[in-house]
């Protein structure tokens, strides 16, 4: 799931709606808090409650213009979610809106972005049996108007590393990022280093990324060494029904295929549209 902007928005003081914040506000107050409702989101948990997942993977997004009190909010979201082993986070842009509250989303969430020994930083990695989640960060802190992320070169050669390190020990490594890697985007809502990254999944290679920041039910692919690596997108989780993408989540189910190899199969659930049912959207098997 991805992209909950977890609402309302907090009490705010003048000073604190300075520069970007002020139009995030505006923007929350004149449409988006229209179109994220809490019961959409509470539909949705619902529905993965329903399926108990082995693991929850959130890519981003969960506040909306980075003010103290929404992650702290947020952290009270996240344990209700579940606990920190079992939920996996990166932060989106929205998490890292201003420079200065661009650290928070660590300090609140820390336990959920820590890899198995309670490393924090970028990228992490938490063993699953025979999976892998990692985790990289995106978010960074923009100007006015824009969006976009970025990886960073020691952010992607750590990534290149631990890639390399359990496609040798024979797992099944699901990447996590908010800015996808592929896909024709806007200028100012890019993820500016996504050749770099590319080229480096073109060289070690993963299983499966899965993304937010579109708001989109989508299926792309970027090239591995060994074939297509999908990349899926999944819409807000907090679209209300009358969305032109109601809010709706993944369900992926990993089995072993071959002593090299898995079979990865997408089940796209999410709202009916105008309703209030979560339900079966498609269906399909992306590897295997």
């Amino acid at each position: 799931m991805s992209d909950p902007h977890l609402g309302p928005l907090p009490p705010a003081r003048r000073r604190d709606l300075a520069g970007k914040r002020f139009l995030g506000w505006l923007n929350w107050k004149r449409g988006r808090a229209k179109r994220h409702t809490a019961d959409a989101l509470q539909l949705l948990l619902a529905d993965i409650q329903r399926h108990q997942p082995d693991h929850i993977a959130v890519t981003g997004d969960l506040v909306n213009i980075a003010l103290e009190a929404e992650f702290t909010a947020a952290g009270r979201w996240l344990a209700a979610l579940g606990r920190p082993e079992d939920v996996s986070v990166v932060p989106g842009n929205h998490d890292a809106y201003v420079a200065r509250t661009a650290g928070l989303a660590r300090l609140h969430w820390g336990p959920h972005m820590a890899g198995d020994h309670g490393e924090a930083g970028f990228p992490f990695v938490r063993r699953r049996g025979e999976v892998a989640v990692v985790g990289a960060s995106s978010a960074i802190p923009t100007a006015p108007f824009l969006a976009t992320g970025r990886l960073g070169r020691q952010q992607i050669d750590a990534l290149a590393t631990a890639l390399a390190e359990l496609r040798r020990a024979n797992l099944c490594r699901i990447l996590l990022i908010h800015h996808p890697p592929t896909g024709r985007f806007d200028f100012q809502k890019r993820l500016i280093d996504a050749s770099a990254v590319r080229k480096m999944l073109s060289e070690v290679g993963a299983d499966l990324i899965l993304h937010g920041h579109t708001h989109l039910p989508s299926l792309l692919a970027v090239q591995g060494p060994d074939g297509a690596i999908p990349v899926v997108g999944v819409p807000s989780a907090s679209a209300g029904p009358t969305a032109l993408h109601p809010a709706g989540w993944n369900r992926i189910t990993v089995t072993r295929n071959t002593a090299t190899s898995w079979r990865i199969e997408l089940e796209r659930r999410g709202l009916h549209h105008g309703g209030g049912v979560v339900e079966t959207q498609a269906r399909s098997v992306l590897t295997g």
